[in-house]
């Protein structure tokens, strides 16, 4: 594990934001819980003195004012290189700090069809009805009619309506292409506030999918109201085979138990991180099965079809607020075609893949994959938190 990439110079530059959990032993009136943490020069520090969540962090304008590792209410957690250790499920020691997902009361949102690949083959599962054996054929008829006519279309212009008209004249006009080229993306929520997973946990495929895959995808940090104040990496699982059958099962592909993984930890805009960096970064994904198997891929935010500015203010509006603030995927670069086994039969995740997304000035998010139903279910709610801030503050 090259702890120098899964956060960059291990924090030697930069502002880096997450949460750890801290065990009782060392935990403030010794209760256990999520701490927010500031990661600076490879030391954890604890900042829930000052922030009670993430959530909290980025909505104070002046946060950036309390890191200050002379102050004394900022308290050293330990070395981020044993914390990165403890975080790995495999050899998780729970009475010593592992990260969490950086995201807590934060809304998890999502765009969908933001990139022309994963557009066309949001198309291939509709025209499949979720059946991956059928889509090496579908892949080849659509590619060939609209992909390169896909390739240079501002969503919601004049050319893209004109385009929507064309393609209904030919009668292969989608839900995902009105997403993908008309004026209104595809917003939806991918989960719940406190139901995602972080670095080094297993993320959950449903054990009833045959066709699923790993989306990566850049995640915004975004302040109530509606300013893009840093960013990370997501994995947004996915079942292939039911949102194919039907878009109304959007919410079983997209939520179950460990179908979300946030990491390894925020980065700020600053001085060493600004929105350019943020809409020309590369991403890699990396998966690696026990049955030998590889895949290799990488893309980069300059292919997007709509700005990041463009996907918050879709959000984010007088109709619709987040008080919150939220943390916002972006949409998937890749789809995973690759034949895994039987010819035609394209990518599915088998258990304990290793899946590794990573950026260089983001970091490396890093999972294993297993069935929803053999992970650590989801327990820590808002009903929790709200009990765990309270013992913290001394009220019974």
């Amino acid at each position: 594990m090259e702890k120098n990439q899964i956060i960059p110079g291990m924090a030697n530059k930069g502002t880096w934001i997450g949460r750890c959990h801290i065990p009782k032993e060392i935990a403030y009136r010794n209760i256990a819980g999520p701490h927010v943490i500031w990661v600076h020069m490879g030391m954890v520090y604890d900042l829930s003195h000052y922030f009670k969540s993430t959530g909290e962090l980025i909505n104070s304008p002046n946060y950036k004012k309390v890191l200050n590792t002379e102050d004394s209410k900022i308290t050293e957690v330990a070395k981020l290189d044993e914390i990165l250790d403890n975080s790995l499920f495999q050899n998780r020691d729970e009475n010593k700090p592992y990260l969490l997902s950086p995201n807590d009361t934060q809304a998890i949102k999502a765009c969908g069809v933001t990139f022309i690949k994963s557009l066309l083959e949001r198309v291939i599962e509709e025209k499949a009805k979720g059946d991956a054996r059928l889509a090496k054929q579908i892949r080849g008829e659509i590619t060939s009619t609209i992909g390169e006519g896909l390739n240079n279309v501002k969503p919601g212009s004049e050319h893209a309506m004109k385009l929507k008209e064309e393609l209904k004249k030919m009668g292969i006009w989608s839900q995902y292409l009105e997403v993908g080229i008309g004026p209104d993306a595809e917003v939806f929520t991918k989960s719940q506030p406190f139901s995602a997973v972080g670095f080094g946990a297993e993320v959950g495929v449903h054990h009833d999918s045959g066709w699923n895959n790993p989306e990566p995808e850049v995640v915004l940090v975004v302040t109530n109201k509606g300013q893009i104040v840093g960013a990370t990496l997501g994995n947004d699982v996915n079942l292939r085979d039911y949102e194919g059958r039907s878009a109304l099962l959007l919410g079983e592909a997209k939520d179950q138990n460990g179908s979300c993984a946030i990491g390894p930890l925020y980065r700020m805009l600053d001085e060493t991180f600004s929105m350019e960096d943020l809409k020309t970064a590369k991403v890699s994904l990396k998966i690696e099965g026990k049955d030998g198997f590889l895949l290799e891929d990488s893309s980069d935010m300059g292919e997007i079809s709509r700005s990041p500015e463009e996907l918050v203010n879709q959000v984010l509006s007088d109709n619709h607020q987040y008080p919150d603030g939220f943390v916002l995927f972006c949409g998937t670069m890749f789809a995973p075609t690759l034949d895994r086994g039987e010819e035609g039969m394209g990518f599915t995740h088998k258990i304990n893949d290793e899946v590794v997304i990573s950026s260089p000035k983001l970091g490396r998010l890093i999972n294993w994959v297993n069935l929803t139903n053999q992970i650590p279910r989801w327990e820590f709610g808002i009903n929790a938190f709200v009990t765990y801030t309270l013992e913290r503050m001394g009220v019974k």
